[in-house]
């Protein structure tokens, strides 16, 4: 499936496989266990924690997009991530963005007070920094482009080529872009992982998460892995996140085109002090961008003028987009990160990760983008009337 483009991928994954009963749709496969052929000879899948057909469907697919080797299927994003550090040992180091996703610094940084690795965090756009940390020559170095919330970008091709001079994995979490947007193994990476609760299922009704590889035999470890910790995805998920992945592309066109229409509007309300999405012409880091995605996304975040008092307010007024977690859905959702996602993180961490009281983020969905605005300027214009 790689010589096809993106939107064949996503659509045809699975498609047409079934030969008991030539349905066009692959059937889900429920069964939590297999017969073997006879003594000592096991089919291709015994157990559904080691393995099942509708899971390894969805992760060819997500191989496939990614232009990877083997794809993972894990229960949660985060259980994907756990995967992922099986790899390290207590004496190994892994180096980390200061402003990654809440969820995954809290894990790094209670399993670094457990002993498990040795944690390094760092800004990854202060080069001086990055080359100090390098210089301990790490295990992993761990990269989120664009971060959450805060939009930031970094090169992921310099990077990579400088940790890979060490011999540290290169691993990348693509869920705010997909593989639609960018394919990180091309740039360098070794390991690409998703929540697919996220962009690639896209209604808000599965959890699931996904590694990714560019080298086979690193994959197999990493199922390996995944199977004896017990964090693989189960059928129904996968069959439901396939079933999104169908519609990704075209999902995701119209995910961009209304954010780039918000941003722009953002970008000029007196209530709004700065507006955070590579998107912007000027967006300090908008020609990288270019460089490495194929796209801007449909995340941003934007400063309010004022504080918490202001943040308060906004939430409250606000009409169509839902105060919740999470992204990546048809639905709009609006996130007051110091409070929400990153509420997991120390406040010094927040504060050095510049995720202020006055921090929105929004994950703009399909609906009307007239209606999005328009719901968006009587919140902000409630919010200017307080200052």
């Amino acid at each position: 499936m790689n010589k096809f483009g993106s939107e064949t991928i996503a659509v045809r994954g699975g498609i047409d496989t079934d030969t008991q009963h030539g349905a066009v749709v692959p059937p889900i496969y429920l069964s939590s266990n297999y017969t073997f052929k006879g003594y000592d000879e096991p089919r291709e899948y015994d157990y559904a924690r080691r393995g099942n057909p509708t899971r390894s469907q969805l992760a060819k697919a997500l191989a496939d997009l990614e232009g990877g080797a083997y794809g993972v299927m894990t229960c949660t994003g985060l259980a994907a991530i756990t995967t992922v550090i099986q790899l390290l040992s207590p004496e190994d180091t892994l180096v980390i963005p200061h402003d990654c996703y809440g969820g995954s610094y809290r894990m790094f940084d209670h399993l670094e007070r457990r002993g498990l690795f040795k944690l390094v965090v760092v800004d990854q756009n202060d080069q001086a920094a990055l080359d100090a940390a390098i210089a301990l020559k790490p295990k992993m170095v761990w990269i989120e482009t664009p971060s959450n919330p805060l939009l930031r970008l970094v090169d992921v091709k310099a990077i990579a080529a400088q940790a890979k001079a060490v011999g540290a994995y290169v691993v990348v979490d693509n869920t705010f872009l997909t593989p639609i947007l960018q394919q990180p193994l091309s740039l360098g990476a070794d390991i690409v992982l998703h929540s697919c609760t996220k962009y690639i299922n896209g209604h808000s009704d599965v959890v699931a998460g996904a590694i990714i590889t560019k080298d086979h035999q690193l994959g197999v470890d990493l199922d390996w892995w995944a199977n004896c910790i017990g964090v693989t995805g189960s059928a129904f998920d996968s069959y439901m996140a396939m079933r999104g992945l169908r519609t990704l592309p075209v999902r995701l066109k119209q995910h961009q085109e209304s954010a780039a229409t918000i941003a722009a509007f953002l970008n000029e309300h007196p209530a709004v002090a700065k507006v955070y999405y590579p998107g912007l012409e000027d967006h300090p880091q908008h020609e990288l961008a270019k460089s490495q995605q194929l796209g801007f996304g449909a995340m941003l975040s934007f400063d309010l003028a004022g504080d918490i008092e202001q943040s308060k307010l906004f939430v409250e007024e606000i009409g169509l987009f839902c105060l919740a977690e999470s992204l990546g859905g048809v639905e709009s959702l609006v996130a007051h990160p110091a409070t929400m996602t990153h509420a997991g993180m120390e406040e010094s961490a927040r504060i050095t990760a510049g995720i202020s009281n006055s921090l929105i983020r929004l994950s703009v969905g399909l609906e009307s983008v007239d209606d999005l605005i328009q719901d968006l300027s009587q919140s902000l214009d409630t919010v200017l009337a307080s200052l």
